[in-house]
């Protein structure tokens, strides 16, 4: 990755954590699920509006690092308008993206491939994928709180 490429990546999940999008509550949420990373302290509730299988409405709240809290950030701006397939499918995306696993197409993750860079430190892929397995849960009604561990 070009050190300019790893700059503007650098500067838009600053930016998101700063200023995360998507931040506090919604009280007409279909699906919620909390999630917990207790090797950094990242701890985040999603909520969503399901509406006729469309994901109207994603907003999470909660503290988490940096990494964790941008992540939340971009991924509740992707999920809008999205149908529960298609948020599974970018969520195994976005998985893999971060593991190694399948190669994905740039074009599924749109924006999210700003958070690329974090393979590079393995200790912290569990705050980047902290919002997405939340996401999962809240999508397939699992009532328990999600951990990274």
């Amino acid at each position: 990755m070009s050190t300019e490429l790893r700059d503007l990546y650098q500067e838009t999940i600053i930016d998101h954590a700063r200023r995360p999008r998507n931040f506090g509550p919604l009280p007409e949420a279909s699906h919620q699920a909390e999630g917990f990373n207790p090797l950094c302290g990242d701890r985040l509730t999603l909520r969503l509006k399901v509406v006729g299988g469309l994901i109207e409405d994603a907003r999470f709240e909660g503290v988490g690092c940096a990494i964790s809290t941008a992540s939340a950030s971009l991924m509740t701006e992707a999920l809008k308008g999205l149908s529960e397939q298609q948020a599974e499918t970018l969520f195994l995306g976005f998985h893999s993206m971060l593991t190694g696993g399948i190669p994905v197409s740039g074009s599924l993750l749109g924006k999210l491939e700003v958070l690329t860079g974090v393979r590079e430190f393995p200790s912290r892929i569990k705050c980047a994928t902290l919002a997405w397995h939340a996401l999962h849960a809240a999508l397939h009604a699992e009532n328990q709180p999600v951990s990274t561990e």
